[in-house]
């Protein structure tokens, strides 16, 4: 076959590379990066501020790794936003899973009323967030769509 061309210097790549850069370092972005790290963080450490590390350790293990998952996303949205802002979606699907978690993690759905509301709250969170993430770069793709 002919030769391959190089996709990474096409005009509409480097546009589009160029508009989640502005997307990412938006003052709405660092907010928004900021508060998902922090539902990550805190994702990770509930199990010992609400206490049933030792009571739910399927739970514990649970949200510890998908809090820094959370966590990781943040940070790597701070640090690579043009490369990042497009998996921003994993986030919402993590959020939905630390909502349901104490009943799908936990032995004979056994998770105590505090685990339940922190998983619930931190959940629901994590998922807002992470729509809210996706919707940064959605609306920036209608503003450059719409003549002015």
């Amino acid at each position: 076959m002919g030769s391959h061309s190089d996709m990474s210097t096409h005009p509409e790549i480097a546009e589009m590379r160029a508009r989640l850069e502005r997307t990412g370092s938006s003052g709405r972005a660092i907010a928004l990066e900021g508060l998902i790290l922090m539902a990550g963080l805190y994702a990770a450490i509930s199990p010992w501020v609400i206490h049933y590390s030792f009571t739910a350790p399927n739970l514990r293990t649970n949200n510890v790794i998908i809090g820094l998952a959370v966590a990781l996303i943040a940070l790597c949205l701070t640090l690579a936003p043009e490369r990042m802002l497009r998996m921003a979606w994993v986030l919402a699907p993590l959020g939905v899973w630390l909502l349901i978690s104490p009943w799908v993690v936990t032995a004979n759905h056994t998770a105590r009323t505090g685990a339940i509301w922190s998983n619930v709250v931190a959940g629901a969170v994590t998922c807002l967030l992470g729509l809210a993430a996706m919707g940064l770069t959605v609306g920036m793709n209608k503003r450059k769509r719409q003549p002015r």
